[in-house]
């Protein structure tokens, strides 16, 4: 399995070798933000909407202050914005009251506050602050996993758990944007091009 692994992770490499996390940021605030903002949107409307955000409240002390009808509109593209702009409010004052107004680098911490969760997290710490704590699970690394053969669970802390143990810890956070990369080029949810992949000699779920 790990032979298999190391060859799919090899591949995916030279597939997608400017895979990278598709939502722009400058510091770990901002990723935090466009995170939270991300669920239930896309990454291009989410990158849309930030440079506006981000101009009008520059970190997280000024959003923490800021009447949540103005968060409320800025947001409104990327969908639940109000559920979505109490939880980057409620989220800026607990950076700024329990810590100095500096972004946590530890998952335990990052956990704590409001609208985060373990995938959040994860992508803060790998790719904001270079601290890989885990993998990255998102509905197309869920699915590119399994079809892989790389878990045979559908939780994602235990698919998260599965995939740490397969990869060496300096891969983890590349691996999250290969396989979502290779989740929507290829191996797509309705119906994965197995004609056109170049996993299908390796792939158990191939139908090639």
């Amino acid at each position: 399995m790990r032979d298999r692994s190391r060859k799919i992770y090899r591949r995916l490499v030279r597939m997608y070798p400017d895979a990278e996390c598709s939502l722009d940021f400058e510091n770990a605030w901002q990723l935090l933000v466009a995170t939270i903002l991300s669920a239930q949107s896309t990454d291009a409307n989410v990158n849309e909407v930030t440079p506006r955000l981000f101009e009008r409240f520059a970190g997280p002390e000024d959003l923490a202050n800021a009447k949540r009808n103005e968060i409320e509109e800025l947001i409104h593209s990327t969908g639940f914005f109000r559920q979505k702009a109490k939880a980057i409010q409620t989220t800026a004052l607990a950076v700024v009251r329990e810590h100095g107004g500096v972004v946590p680098d530890t998952m335990e911490e990052l956990v704590e506050l409001q609208g985060v969760g373990r995938k959040t997290a994860n992508v803060v710490l790998g790719n904001a602050m270079g601290r890989p704590a885990g993998v990255v699970v998102d509905t197309h690394v869920r699915r590119v996993s399994s079809r892989l053969g790389f878990t045979a669970h559908d939780d994602p802390v235990k698919i998260e758990r599965d995939l740490m143990e397969l990869f060496s810890k300096r891969t983890w956070v590349r691996l999250s944007h290969l396989l979502i990369a290779h989740g929507r080029a290829i191996c797509q949810a309705r119906r994965p091009l197995c004609e056109q992949c170049r996993l299908s000699d390796l792939c158990p779920s191939s139908r090639v």
